[in-house]
C-alpha cells in the first residue's frame, strides 16, 4: 500500500500527474486544489497517496494537504460515492466552502457541483455531518492556493470535462473568460470559466 510518494514532478495536467520515484513514474489522479499546490514540472514533489485497489486496476490519488486526504476518505465512505467522484467533488469545490455546506444543510451548493444530483447531494449532508467534526481544522490549508504560470487554454478544458462539463461548453466557456483578460494563469481561467457555466 503506497501512503505517500516523494519524487521529481515529471508531469501535470488538471485531473493526473507523474511523479518519478527512483526511475519509477507513478501516475497519480488528482483534484484541481492539489494541481493548483504543485510545483513546475522538473522540480520535487510530495504528496499524501490513497491506494485504490480493484479487481482490475490499481489507482494512486495524491493530495498536496493531509486535510484534503481526509475529507476525500470521508467522501469515499458514502453511499455511492466512489473514488472519481470523490475528486470531482474535491474538485468542484474548496474544502472550507465543503464543510459549511454541510453544516449548513446546503444541499443547492453541493448539487451545484457536476456530477452530484439532488440526491446524493442529500446522502452527502445526511452520511458527513458527524464525521466531519474530526478534520474541518485540518483541511483550512487546502484554501491556500499557490499562483501558477499560464496555462495553454487545452488544460482549462481538460479540467473542465475532468469536472463532467462537455466538452463545447468547457470551451465556450474558457474561450470567454480569456476574452475578458489576457494572459491569465491556468487557476483564474478555470475560476472564470466556472463563474460562466
Amino acid at each position: 500500500m503506497i501512503a505517500r510518494l516523494s519524487g521529481i514532478l515529471t508531469s501535470k495536467k488538471p485531473a493526473k500527474a507523474v511523479i518519478d520515484t527512483s526511475g519509477v513514474g507513478y501516475l497519480v489522479n488528482i483534484s484541481l486544489q492539489t494541481f493548483y499546490a504543485l510545483p513546475e514540472e522538473g522540480k520535487r514533489v510530495t504528496l499524501d497517496i490513497y491506494t485504490h485497489v480493484r479487481e482490475d486496476a490499481i489507482m494512486l490519488f495524491g493530495f498536496a494537504e493531509a486535510g484534503e486526504l481526509l475529507l476525500f476518505e470521508r467522501l469515499i465512505s458514502v453511499n455511492k460515492v466512489g473514488p472519481k467522484l470523490a475528486i470531482t467533488i474535491l474538485s468542484g469545490i474548496s474544502f472550507s466552502e465543503f464543510v459549511n455546506a454541510i453544516f449548513e444543510n446546503d444541499t443547492k451548493r453541493l448539487a451545484g457541483i457536476p456530477g452530484i444530483g439532488k440526491k446524493t447531494a442529500e446522502r452527502l449532508v445526511m452520511e458527513l455531518k458527524d464525521k466531519l467534526n474530526n478534520i474541518a481544522e485540518a483541511g483550512v490549508a487546502t484554501d491556500t492556493i499557490k499562483k501558477q504560470p499560464a496555462a495553454p487554454t487545452d488544460d482549462a478544458i481538460e479540467a473542465l470535462c475532468a469536472l463532467g462539463y462537455k466538452g463545447a461548453e468547457a470551451k465556450k466557456a474558457v474561450e470567454s473568460a480569456r476574452q475578458e483578460k489576457n494572459n491569465m494563469n491556468l487557476e483564474e481561467t478555470l475560476k472564470k470559466a466556472l463563474q460562466r457555466l
